[in-house]
């Protein structure tokens, strides 16, 4: 840790200190003594507030397992347990019918539905990446995917591939932009008269859907279309090798693909102190002001790569428009939990990590906010909070912006709150925590993972919980998925927020995403995680085959589909005999990913990265899915499914595995054969003291032991 200067009370190290005055603040209209002023308000007004939402959540969870280890031995009583839960106040009663009064939502958020990345904000070229996802090739998607049922062949362009990929493209076009008359496969000109789009001088079914056009109105060189809100522009260039042999003259047809994009500060980074952060914040910092640029390395040369700018057409009636090149980003925030040593308080503690990035993300949007055309259009900053635990700790998180607006000097309720749906305690309360924040509310969602997580934490004293994949079979997760999105609807969340479903974890296997993901849509979702860029233009074909609205009006006609007793059905495993092949199974697939996530977590801080499963296929990792693995684990030993001596036999044997597949990175450190390292420690720390972690988080030993790392 680099030297302290003292601010207002605060410790700062002086990375920090200079990041804030010399680059975040100039250009903001805000003071160096209101900004330190306010921080150090925050941190030590809020501070004790929020160490007490921690201490109620730890009450909470003694207070479940002694109900558990009292019960143990009896049949399982759902009424009582639910009448227990009440008792002590963590299921609470819900209030009247409401609304959310959210304002000045932009309509990435409120009124467009589509594909969301996520992504670590530590790394600039992924960020640049995802806010340039807003549009996407739909031939670079399908031809270099097994979008179509096979991975491209090596080598040169293969022309009958190429091919395959046009005639797919076409069909699309024919579902989502049917031309009275004819087909866009025997498409031989598109042309603009009289403000109409014409395809071999015939209309569209629906001529509304044309909605601009670059280039000459008789032979343009782009022609702009829109379908349940989002656009596709066809592209022509009979210069290009595609449009030269397109009758035509058709080069690529280009989709908006994520509509928004997560800049994401907490699961999918590995921050622990003030350099970490100040990386993370300037990135941040340099999507808000416009000017983040990356220079990488790629085929032998040097590239840049930086925001795209907007895209302009003329609209149908000769007049100019504008569509923006970039995903809406929103910031997503640490949880409640952490703390880091970048700042220090009086006492001596260190600062809540979460107050710390409330109060310097949304500075650092106030670049965005004073300038023209930039990412929200509306005056409005997006900041997604996790691993909120009920209504105490929204409430909270709204008081904590409130502050953080009053000291910055922003309109009240400038900034948008994200709520993730991912604990069970808030999944129970979901709709008293939309109102908690009823004025801030942009966005729910659903997350399997980090909920799995919190799910076997707070039940780990109940009994053995199902293997992984039964768990996903559970009555309690199909309750859990439609009643986030019951009770967003029955609060308003449509036409003014999101309501979103979680990840597809397989970046390279999109033939199986195209298949199940559009279940998203279907299931009243007007967004959904993706992994990558290309996933996203992948996915936004689902929002062209489902009018997302159309099932939210839908499902708020037909009323609820599930209450909070379906969340309250615990997945333990009901047929616990298990063969020892089947139980070691389990514990090698759950300790392959951890070792895999944490030892480049830990020896590379690396937050987020593909890692190869125990067969070798890649899934995105981040600290959820180790959550979920180590929690699971740590409730076999508690439960002895396992034994630790086993479990230590397999964790050394999957690091040997972990370390044969990372053999081809140069920045790779072993962990076999002396399993010594501080990577492998960490690894097994999760698993043998996950059942004391608390919320079974795993950033305390992560962080922990990634100080001690770069200590040495």
């Amino acid at each position: 840790m680099g030297k302290r200067v003292e601010r207002c009370g605060l410790q700062v190290d002086s990375l920090v200190a200079t990041f804030i005055e010399e680059r975040a603040l100039p250009g903001t209209d805000v003071s160096a003594d209101a900004f330190w002023t306010g921080l150090s308000a925050l941190a030590h007004d809020f501070g004790p507030r929020n160490a007490a939402l921690l201490a109620r959540r730890a009450d909470l969870q003694r207070q479940i397992d002694d109900w558990h280890i009292t019960h143990r031995d009896h049949p399982h009583n759902h009424s009582a347990y639910k009448t227990f839960l009440q008792d002590i106040g963590y299921l609470l009663p819900e209030g009247p019918d409401f609304e959310i009064e959210t304002a000045n939502v932009d309509p990435e958020i409120a009124s467009v539905p589509g594909p969301q990345l996520v992504v670590p904000i530590t790394n600039a070229r992924y960020a640049l990446n995802a806010a340039n996802a807003r549009w996407g090739s739909l031939y670079d998607a399908f031809y270099g995917t097994d979008a179509m049922g096979a991975l491209p062949p090596k080598g040169p362009f293969e022309r009958g591939r190429g091919a395959r990929v046009v005639a797919r493209v076409r069909v699309f076009l024919d579902e989502a932009f049917p031309v009275a008359g004819t087909s866009h496969a025997d498409a031989r000109r598109y042309h603009v008269r009289d403000g109409q789009l014409m395809v071999n001088d015939l209309p569209l079914v629906d001529p509304s859907k044309f909605i601009g056009y670059r280039g000459h109105p008789k032979a343009p060189d782009g022609v702009l279309l829109r379908n349940n809100g989002l656009h596709v522009e066809l592209v022509f260039d009979r210069t290009h090798p595609i449009g030269a042999r397109d009758q035509a003259g058709l080069a690529d047809v280009q989709i908006e693909s994520a509509i928004s994009a997560i800049m994401d500060c907490e699961d999918s980074v590995a921050c622990v102190d003030a350099a970490d952060k100040v990386q993370a914040y300037g990135n941040w910092l340099g999507l808000m002001v416009g000017d983040l640029q990356e220079r990488f390395e790629k085929g032998g040369k040097t590239l840049t790569r930086q925001l795209n700018a907007d895209r302009v057409y003329t609209a149908p009636d000769g007049q100019g428009m504008t569509l923006k090149g970039r995903a809406l980003m929103l910031v997503r925030n640490v949880g409640h939990l952490m703390t880091n040593p970048a700042i220090l308080l009086r006492d001596g503690s260190e600062i809540f990590e979460g107050l710390m990035d409330a109060m310097v993300t949304t500075l650092v949007a106030i670049h965005d906010l004073k300038r023209q055309g930039g990412n929200s259009l509306h005056g409005s900053v997006y900041v997604v909070k996790p691993k909120m635990h009920g209504p105490e700790e929204v409430a909270f998180a709204d008081d904590v912006f409130s502050h953080v607006e009053q000291a910055l000097g922003l309109p009240r309720h400038t900034v948008k709150l994200g709520i993730m749906d991912e604990e069970r305690r808030t999944s129970v309360n979901l709709r008293e925590c939309i109102r908690a924040a009823k004025h801030r509310v942009c966005f729910i969602n659903t997350g399997f993972l980090d909920r799995t997580g919190d799910e076997i934490h707070t039940s780990m004293e109940a009994g053995p919980f199902s293997r992984k994949d039964f768990i996903k079979r559970k009555g309690w997760i199909g309750a859990y998925e439609n009643r986030n999105v019951d009770i967003g609807l029955a609060c308003g969340l449509s036409g003014k927020a999101q309501i979103g479903k979680g990840m597809w974890a397989m970046p390279d296997r999109m033939a199986a995403m195209l298949e199940s993901k559009i279940e998203h849509p279907k299931a009243g979702a007007n967004c959904a995680w993706v992994p990558s860029p290309t996933a996203a233009t992948l996915h936004a074909l689902h929002y062209h085959k489902v009018d997302v609205f159309a099932v939210q009006a839908g499902l708020r006609a037909g009323g609820p589909r599930a209450h909070v007793d379906g969340l309250l059905d615990i997945p333990l495993a009901t047929y616990r005999r298990w063969t020892q092949a089947q139980i070691r199974a389990e514990v090698e697939n759950n300790a392959q990913g951890i070792l895999g996530y944490v030892v480049r977590w830990i020896n590379q801080g690396v937050g987020c990265s593909k890692v190869p499963d125990i067969h070798d296929v890649g899934l995105m990792e981040d600290r959820a899915t180790c959550r979920i693995s180590s929690q699971h684990i740590a409730n076999w030993l508690h439960h002895g499914v396992v034994s630790r001596d086993e479990v230590m036999e397999i964790m050394k044997r999957m690091a040997a595995v972990v370390d044969r597949q990372n053999a081809g990175d140069p920045f790779y450190t072993a962990m076999a054969p002396e399993f010594d390292g501080i990577a492998f420690k960490a690894a097994c720390d999760l698993v043998f003291e996950g059942r004391v972690q608390p919320s079974g988080y795993t950033e305390p030993v992560l962080h922990a032991r990634r100080l001690e790392l770069k200590a040495v």
